[in-house]
């Protein structure tokens, strides 16, 4: 399983706009199904692109923010090693932390992931046919 980065504002405002809004205690996240519209995307091996948005609502310290931040993609990367069964299409994930993620136990972070990964492995995977429409 590989994580990519979500990089850049025009694919973080369409991952923010159409992508379906999943909340959790420490977290709220979009995930939006395809490969991201980016240059260094492969759209032939499925992977999960994980991007972060901390506005000044959460804190009005950079030191913070960033800490929420990392706190959050750090679960992620130690959930997605632990995941026994692979991806079969990309997914687009936007990670809004929310000020509880700052002062929660890192072990409530793990498990709001664990959570969003229960749902993520319910969801109906498209066909074949279906998935080059997807990322369109």
């Amino acid at each position: 399983m590989h994580l990519q980065r979500l990089r850049g504002r025009k694919i973080c405002e369409r991952v923010l706009k159409r992508g379906m809004l999943v909340r959790g205690q420490t977290m709220h996240m979009r995930v939006l199904l395809g490969t991201p519209k980016h240059p260094h995307a492969d759209a032939k091996n499925p992977a999960l692109y994980i991007g972060t948005i901390a506005s000044l609502k959460l804190d009005k310290s950079a030191v913070k923010r960033n800490r929420m931040r990392r706190r959050c993609r750090e679960a992620w990367r130690i959930a997605m090693r632990d995941v026994p069964w692979p991806l079969v299409v990309s997914f687009q994930l936007l990670i809004m932390p929310r000020s509880s993620s700052l002062k929660a136990p890192f072990p409530e972070i793990q498990k709001d992931v664990s959570r969003f990964l229960t749902t993520l492995r319910s969801w109906p995977i498209p066909s074949v046919a279906t998935r080059s429409s997807i990322s369109s």
